[in-house]
């Protein structure tokens, strides 16, 4: 549990410096559709900034809870153009209770159906077709999910609910935002310029779902009612998912998820050593403990959601409890 701040420096000034880069390449490299190639190599970046800010909000970094708070913001708001607010609020309750029906924002159904116990009545006509083959369109889908971040935090800073220093959020979200966008459409033509943004968001947003989507997507769901201990609860929902370290660095460290789950203020090049400890614990009481290798995981998230997409016909004859109940 001891911090890492040498580690998390060196990633805060490379990061820092890598971004620096990509905005001079942007105008360097001019007009040329080889922005394309920068851009996606911006998606990558932005990544690996978000599972930095990812690690400030889970307290990895400081000791001092300000500290932590503030590097949040700065990473989150200022160099990603993302609230720390709306995500923290968010992926706290799925830290809480993952994969609980009613208390984990991550599977409520929307545009895709991750259960079918809130579904009042069965699908038909289009919604139908679609939940049917959503398992195949998940993967195309996240091409929309970076907009889709964006959005999100800027109708939370600037709506009316809640929001714990919104001045700053909205200060540090609207420089970041309106600093790229004035860039990349001075720098380039205004065909090129949307090129640009799009390969960017569309791979950025693919690039975040390909890393969170192993981690619970079909693993058991929890009835709304269940009462289940700690432990359980956080290994049972989670899925690491094997590599060396090059999957470390592609995942961010959550590919070690029940660990991280286990131990959410645990810095993340700890999770590696702590593995064998929690993976011999769960073996010597009997508790299933989930690793796959990423591409096995790419295929349970899709036969999953297609097989819950089918159910979503009539979801009356779909008890997805049973694999809670079986795991158990």
């Amino acid at each position: 549990m001891k911090r890492r701040q040498g580690y998390y420096w060196t990633r805060f000034v490379v990061l820092t410096g890598l971004l620096l880069a990509f905005g001079a390449a942007i105008v360097v490299i001019g007009e040329s559709w080889w922005q394309l190639l920068v851009a996606a190599g911006l998606a990558f970046v932005l990544g690996q900034v978000m599972f930095l800010g990812h690690d400030a909000a889970h307290r990895q970094i400081f000791a001092s809870g300000r500290w932590n708070d503030w590097s949040s913001l700065v990473i989150a708001n200022l160099y990603a153009g993302m609230s720390y607010g709306w995500w923290n609020h968010k992926h706290s309750k799925h830290h809480a209770k993952p994969n609980q029906v009613g208390a984990d924002p991550d599977i409520g159904t929307g545009a895709m159906v991750f259960h079918t116990q809130d579904i009042p009545a069965a699908k038909t006509g289009f919604p139908a077709w679609f939940a049917q083959r959503q398992g195949w369109l998940f993967f195309p889908l996240l091409l929309l999910e970076g907009l889709n971040l964006h959005a999100s935090g800027i109708k939370t800073v600037f709506g009316r609910g809640e929001v714990k220093r919104r001045p700053v959020e909205i200060a540090f979200v609207t420089v970041r935002l309106g600093g790229y966008l004035g860039l990349v459409f001075w720098a380039l033509p205004v065909g090129m310029a949307f090129a640009f943004l799009g390969v960017q968001l569309g791979l950025f947003g693919l690039y975040m779902g390909a890393v969170f989507a192993p981690n619970h997507k079909g693993m058991p769901i929890v009835p709304a009612n269940s009462r289940i201990d700690f432990l359980s609860r956080q290994v049972l929902m989670s899925r690491n998912v094997r590599g060396g370290r090059l999957i470390d660095l592609f995942m961010g460290g959550l590919n070690y998820q029940v660990e991280h789950h286990l131990f959410p203020s645990m810095p993340r090049p700890h999770l590696r050593r702590v593995q064998p400890i929690v993976r011999e614990f769960c073996a010597s009481r009997g508790i299933a403990y989930t690793e796959t290798s990423l591409m096995e995981s790419y295929g349970i998230v899709v036969r999953y959601l297609n097989k819950v997409g089918l159910a979503a016909r009539d979801p009356f004859q779909c008890p997805l409890t049973a694999e809670f109940r079986s795991a158990r």
